[in-house]
C-alpha cells in the first residue's frame, strides 16, 4: 500500500500532467480538497504545495492550481513519457495494467496503425473482439466501412493514422468507463503530440468528448470543426453506429467531406 505523500505525490503528478498537455481547469468542485494543510514533506525533504487561488474572489471560479514549487519538484515520470518514436512507446505500454478488468481480460493492447508522421489522425473508442484478436484498430466491419470512408475522400489507411482512446477491449464491447478513459487518454495524448497531424477525425461521443474535454452530445459537435491543441478537428459518427443506424450515413457523409476540403485547404496553403 502506498504511503500517504505517495499518493499526493501521485495526485501532483497528474495535476502537473492534466495543466501542461490538456489545458484543463481543474476545479474544487471536480476534486475536493486535495490535502487540507497545503504542504507536505516528501523522503528526500523536499516540498511542494498546492493552494486554492481565487478563494475570497466574487466569481468563486475557486480553481486549483499547482504553485511553481510543484513544478520544481521532480515527481516520478513512467518511462513511455520520454519515448521519442512509436516502436519504443508501443512497447512501453503493452503490458499495462492500470485498467485490471481490461488487462485481464484482453489478448493483447491495439496500439494503432499507419503513418507515424501522417497529417490525419483517426481517433476511435476502443478495440473491439477483431481487433483484441489482431492487435490492430478498425478492423472488423465497421474496420472494412472506415477504409470506405477514408478511400471515398481520398485517403487510404497507410497514409493517416488510427487508433482509439483505449488500447484494450472492455468486455463484451461495454462502453469504456470513465475510470478507465481517466487510465488511458494519456497514451493518445502522446501519440497526437508525436504524429502532430494537421487535422484530427474523431469518431463517435467517447473520442470527441475526451479530446474536447467537454459532455456536449455528438450531435452538438458535428457538423462543425472544433480545436484539440491548435489542431482542427471534426465529429462525426463511429461506423459501428452506421451500421446499426443506416439514416446516419449522410450526415457522416456530409462531415467527412467538409473534413477532406478543409483537408484540401491546408495542404495548399
Amino acid at each position: 500500500m502506498k504511503s500517504r505523500s505517495e499518493i499526493i505525490s501521485d495526485v501532483l503528478n497528474y495535476l502537473h500532467f492534466f495543466e501542461k498537455h490538456f489545458q484543463y481547469t481543474l476545479y474544487k468542485s471536480e476534486t475536493g480538497r486535495i490535502y487540507d494543510e497545503g504542504e507536505f514533506d516528501h523522503d528526500n525533504s523536499s516540498s511542494a504545495e498546492i493552494t486554492n487561488v481565487n478563494e475570497s474572489s466574487s466569481n468563486e471560479t475557486d480553481t486549483l492550481k499547482v504553485k511553481d514549487s510543484v513544478r520544481q519538484y521532480s515527481i516520478v515520470r513512467e518511462s513511455w513519457m520520454d519515448c521519442a518514436d512509436f516502436d519504443s512507446f508501443e512497447n512501453e505500454i503493452r503490458n499495462c495494467q492500470k485498467c485490471g478488468q481490461l488487462s485481464k481480460a484482453r489478448k493483447q493492447i491495439v496500439f494503432g496503425t499507419g503513418n507515424p508522421d501522417a497529417d490525419v489522425v483517426v481517433v476511435g473508442e476502443a478495440p473491439g473482439a477483431d481487433e483484441d484478436d489482431q492487435g490492430k484498430p478498425f478492423v472488423g466491419r465497421a474496420g472494412k466501412l472506415l477504409t470506405d470512408i477514408l478511400k471515398a475522400i481520398n485517403f487510404s489507411r497507410d497514409e493517416v493514422f488510427i487508433c482509439n482512446i483505449l488500447k484494450c477491449r472492455p468486455p463484451e464491447n461495454r462502453n469504456p468507463l470513465p475510470e478507465e478513459i481517466a487510465n488511458c487518454e494519456p497514451y493518445l495524448f502522446k501519440q497526437l503530440e508525436m504524429v502532430k497531424p494537421k487535422l484530427i477525425l474523431a469518431l463517435g461521443a467517447f473520442a470527441a468528448q475526451t479530446l474536447l474535454k467537454t459532455k456536449e452530445p455528438l450531435g452538438r459537435l458535428r457538423g462543425k470543426f472544433h480545436e484539440y491543441k491548435g489542431v482542427k478537428m471534426m465529429v462525426t459518427y463511429h461506423p459501428a453506429a452506421l451500421l446499426r443506424n443506416p439514416n446516419w450515413k449522410r450526415p457522416t457523409w456530409e462531415d467527412v467531406q467538409l473534413f477532406r476540403k478543409e483537408y484540401d485547404k491546408l495542404i495548399n496553403e
